[in-house]
């Protein structure tokens, strides 16, 4: 054998070896894929992925699932639907990846809800809010973590309908998210406390609120309490501009996860008192579960988790369980895996309903308040979702048949 022939069987054997090493990486390794809007909302899509890394390090130091590790596969949608479905169909296609989770805004969690449908994969939403997702557009191949729009208003409603206020306003942006909440807010209270009127509405485009004018129409109606669903920067300048201009004084104001740290951190010593909030007291929880998540999170990010850090932590805990109860990446035993799949939590049990798919992940409800200039919550109280899921019935008859 001359020295090229040799040469050439080294390196034909080298090129075995090579494919025979990935064949079994591969074979090794269950790939999911995650989508989110990284660069077009990084105050609250960030700490999420630090959620979720932190339970795939988890979930993989302990062995992985069904002896294999987790591989994530992560991409930015930009905070456009077209982009999520884009990279949907990259990551199913190319990257052949046997589950989809993430998705922070309503309209881009029902557009890749859609294509997890039409493509037959499961996809596992994280926080988008319409209840459209497990009601009207609910599909079979998706789940919900996060409580909905129905959920959290129903929440609310149970301390709203304790106010005295008779006359009030609602003030939401106007898209998918803002046109349910105050839709479903308005018919719970109504059917809590047949007394109240509603004497306004106001609906700022997303991200474009005119702060002043808007205060300024709430403040001609002369509601007793407002029903905000205001959020980020359009939050922050109605706030601004309510406090300028008295809007809070001697009003009572209901506000959808103004309490979470995402959107008190950035108000500071702005931050309104006595405000009834759905929000996220991470300092305050004091449950072994809840403490041992705050351990690891401060441990392997030297920061505190916002409620985002929570729901990616949740999902991909979620999704580990699935594949693991499904004991393979089939998707119908993913979906069957799914449908009463329980798992533990920083915030307790959970469990996904068989019926819509919706979680019992539930909300911490109290009121803001003010210490050593920050924004906190007080007075506040853990609502298991399990209490405020949307009735059987009503999903029946919402739900389409497949």
């Amino acid at each position: 054998m001359d020295r090229r022939t040799v040469l050439k069987s080294f390196a034909l054997a080298a090129l075995m070896a090579g494919s025979q090493m990935g064949t079994a990486s591969a074979a090794d390794t269950i790939k999911i894929g995650e989508i989110n809007s990284y660069t077009s909302l990084p105050a609250f899509t960030l700490p999420y992925r630090s959620g979720w890394q932190l339970a795939l390090d988890e979930i993989n130091a302990a062995g992985g699932i069904n002896g294999k590790k987790l591989e994530v596969i992560s991409r930015d949608d930009g905070g456009k639907p077209g982009d999520a479905v884009t990279a949907a169909n990259e990551l199913v296609s190319r990257e052949n990846v046997s589950v989809l989770f993430g998705t922070f805004f309503s309209h881009i969690g029902l557009a890749v809800s859609d294509f997890a449908n039409q493509r037959k994969i499961v996809f596992v939403a994280a926080e988008p809010l319409t209840d459209a997702l497990t009601m009207e557009k609910g599909n079979r191949y998706t789940f919900r973590l996060r409580p909905g729009t129905y959920m959290q208003a129903a929440m609310l409603v149970d301390q709203a309908a304790k106010l005295p206020a008779k006359t009030w306003a609602t003030v939401a942006p106007n898209y998918e998210y803002g046109q349910v909440a105050v839709k479903v807010f308005k018919e719970l209270m109504s059917a809590k406390r047949p007394d109240i009127k509603w004497v306004d509405e106001q609906w700022p485009a997303m991200g474009k609120i005119d702060g002043g004018a808007t205060v300024q129409a709430l403040a001609r109606a002369e509601p007793e309490a407002i029903f905000n669903v205001t959020f980020g920067a359009d939050l922050t300048k109605f706030i601004r501009e309510g406090n300028t201009r008295g809007l809070f004084k001697n009003r009572s104001v209901v506000s959808l996860l103004t309490g979470e740290p995402e959107y008190l951190d950035p108000l500071g010593d702005e931050t309104p008192s006595g405000w009834i909030v759905s929000g996220y007291p991470w300092e305050q929880i004091k449950t072994p579960e809840h403490e041992a998540f705050l351990k690891a999170y401060k441990a392997k990010f030297n920061d505190y988790p916002r409620l985002g850090s929570v729901v990616g932590y949740n999902t991909m805990k979620a999704v580990a369980e699935m594949i693991r109860k499904a004991g393979s990446v089939d998707t119908d035993k993913l979906i069957a895996a799914g449908e009463g799949l329980k798992i533990d939590s920083p915030l307790g049990p959970i469990t996904f309903r068989a019926e819509d798919h919706q979680s019992t992940m539930g909300g911490y409800i109290g009121k803001t308040a003010m210490k050593d200039g920050k924004g906190m919550m007080v007075d506040w109280h853990y609502a298991n979702g399990a209490d405020y899921l949307p009735a059987l019935a009503e999903v029946a008859k919402a739900r389409p048949k497949n």
